[in-house]
């Protein structure tokens, strides 16, 4: 049998596939490059000893996934395929229903004719809205999240229940994580955004390498303890190793599972500046901007659900987080077309 990873040749699915392949099971790849590179997976071939299957297609055309699923025996599939910027999907709303949502009715609708049902979704702690108490808790009730990309997540979360309590043959893992940052201790493969980065680190890595000129610190005046936003950021290795453990628990459970996987622990964006500095030997220039629209004042999560049902926590802390994202932008300054 063979696992499917949607997504695959992006930052955090060719983690997923490296850590899949090592553990020694077979994988295929889809992919359509639209925000990732095919030279990932040869990084990863290389890292691995072994070379997972690469389709490139779209999670939204029906008939490349039917045929998919015809020549693979497929068990799993995890999904991480989609579009992921809280600012561009505030400009981009129906670009983001389409891809998100859309595209996981169609791969929810091919891997029920095929006859898979086990699907661990990448979600987002985005779900839960704004205005919680910290940490957030998975028995926290979902929100009206601030952005079309969190939205988006919503909806599919929402359709993936439904389709559990319709069909009982459905195993679904809801994984809602934090801030997935860091790249494979090798420096071989980690984030590599099109275009200008819309997540804090490796905006931050471009800065320290030389690539940008400054950041741009969204807001200082929040209700924080320096006014900056503070997240929950998790190395993406831990984050996949939660995956892992997530695939192999719905291996024997039913319905829908929901799991938080972040750290608990919440790091201003300033916070984050200084630690890289210290990190990388750098100055990262900054300069604050107004508030972005979507973004809320802080947000980190409480692990202990995932810690109980999966034997999964986070084991790397914000210097090692750090310290590989730097390993990874030093060598590949201009990414993976260095």
């Amino acid at each position: 049998m063979q696992v499917l990873v949607t997504g695959g040749a992006g930052y955090i699915g060719s983690h997923m596939t490296l850590v899949l392949l090592q553990a020694g099971h077979d994988v295929v790849v889809l992919d359509n490059l639209a925000n990732a590179s095919e030279e990932s997976l040869r990084r990863v071939t290389e890292l691995a000893g072994k070379a997972p299957v690469f389709i490139e297609g779209d999670i939204r055309d029906r008939r490349c996934l039917d045929a998919l699923f015809a020549e693979h025996a497929i068990s799993d599939v995890l999904h991480f395929a989609g579009l992921k910027a809280v600012g561009e999907s505030v400009a981009e709303p129906l670009r983001y229903y389409e891809n998100n949502v859309a595209g996981t009715l169609t791969l929810c609708q091919s891997m029920a004719a095929a006859g898979v049902f086990r699907l661990v979704f990448s979600s987002s702690a985005t779900v839960y809205g704004d205005g919680h108490p910290m940490p957030i808790h998975e028995q926290l009730p979902t929100g009206r999240p601030t952005n079309p990309y969190g939205t988006s997540k919503l909806m599919v979360e929402n359709v993936l229940q439904d389709l559990a309590r319709a069909d009982e043959r459905w195993s679904i893992a809801l994984l809602r994580y934090f801030n997935p940052v860091g790249a494979h201790a090798s420096g071989r493969i980690g984030e590599d955004p099109n275009g200008t980065p819309n997540n804090l680190v490796p905006f931050i890595a471009q800065v320290a390498v030389g690539r940008r000129e400054a950041l741009a610190v969204f807001g200082n005046d929040y209700p924080t303890p320096d006014g900056t936003g503070v997240r929950d950021y998790i190395h993406v290795m831990d984050l996949v190793d939660g995956h892992l453990a997530a695939m192999q628990v719905l291996a024997s459970r039913q319905g829908v599972n929901t799991w938080n996987l972040g750290t608990g622990r919440g790091y201003s964006v300033l916070e984050m500046v200084q630690a890289f500095e210290r990190v990388s030997g750098c100055p990262v220039a900054y300069r604050v901007a107004e508030r972005r629209e979507g973004d809320v004042a802080e947000c980190w999560a409480d692990p202990t659900l995932a810690q109980r049902e999966l034997g999964w926590q986070a084991k790397r802390g914000l210097e090692e987080m750090l310290a590989d994202t730097w390993r990874w932008q030093r060598a590949n300054p201009e990414g993976y077309a260095s």
